[in-house]
């Protein structure tokens, strides 16, 4: 038996995790163009392991672009969030401060990294 099939809807999770390199990449090499859809992967997961639809790619993005850029801050907080809340349900250790530290990372120009650092946890949820 794999590790955590005993919990149900375990085995469609594993579907939630990626590979942080090869993402990375795509969104380096698609001018950060890929990124559009990793976000909207992480979106996809993070509402599924909720059991709510926290998060909308499409109002996401229209909002993104009528504030310039300045929705994608609040939005970094809340997907930071959302990964804690879900490890503190599953009695996993959470990343102190994840949701500030994706706030920073976007407002010193590295969102990139938040969503790494977003993925990995996501994909330790589902491991």
């Amino acid at each position: 038996m794999m590790p955590g099939a005993d919990r149900p809807g375990a085995l469609d999770e594993r579907r939630h995790r990626v590979s942080v390199p090869l993402y990375l990449v795509l969104t380096i090499l698609t001018a950060f163009l890929f990124d559009l859809y990793w976000n909207y992967r992480q979106m996809v997961a993070c509402n599924e392991l909720l059991g709510r639809r926290e998060f909308r790619w499409i109002v996401w993005f229209l909002l993104c672009i009528l504030t310039c850029g300045l929705y994608h801050f609040y939005y970094q907080y809340q997907m930071g969030a959302a990964i804690v809340e879900i490890q503190e349900r599953r009695g996993l250790p959470s990343v102190d401060g994840l949701p500030v530290l994706s706030v920073l990372a976007a407002l010193l120009g590295v969102g990139i990294v938040a969503d790494c650092i977003h993925q990995l946890e996501i994909n330790k949820i589902v491991a």
